[in-house]
């Protein structure tokens, strides 16, 4: 990954900070996918956004129903899209794969490597394995546009793997000297 933005919900509550975060998504014009881990959770977290106020009214449903492609946020403890997502919020360790592309937390920085990828003959990534399999909110690139993963030797190797099948080299550096 390229960068990863993270919110330790230490001051609020995940009922309070997601929606600050999915309404401004939405007023970037964005389709989300909140990917969690557990259905019930889901449904708790979808009757909060029902009854959050009018003033910060937020469409969204639950994955499985007939109409998931139409949903601006769809709340899902599955992988899929369906509704063309542009931002993935990874709630509770929902696992974000390599597949999913480089991301940047500021839309300048997204946009500013937007533009030296597209300016360059190789796109070399170096990156801590903390950094690997989180995603945030602008997207960057798809994987294969990376022709080289520079990482340190505690990146998962399944993570390690989904970045070769991409066809990029993955370099993993020693730390222990």
């Amino acid at each position: 990954m390229g960068q990863a933005m993270f919110y330790h919900l230490t001051r609020s509550p995940l009922e309070a900070a997601l929606p600050m975060l999915l309404a401004r998504s939405l007023e970037s014009g964005w389709h989300v996918v909140v990917r969690g881990t557990d259905a019930g959770r889901l449904d708790w977290l979808d009757q909060r956004l029902w009854t959050a106020g009018e003033e910060s009214f937020l469409p969204h449903g639950l994955s499985g129903g007939p109409h998931d492609a139409l949903q601006p946020i769809l709340l899902t403890a599955g992988r899929e899209a369906p509704n063309g997502a542009q931002c993935l919020m990874a709630l509770d360790g929902a696992e974000v794969s390599p597949e999913e592309g480089l991301s940047s937390p500021l839309l300048a920085t997204a946009q500013t490597q937007k533009a030296m990828i597209a300016a360059s003959r190789e796109v070399i990534v170096v990156a801590d394995h903390a950094k690997l399999g989180q995603f945030s909110l602008y997207k960057v690139a798809p994987v294969t546009a990376i022709t080289t993963l520079v990482t340190d030797d505690g990146a998962d190797e399944k993570i390690l793997d989904a970045f070769r099948r991409a066809g990029a080299e993955v370099i993993a550096v020693s730390t222990s000297g």
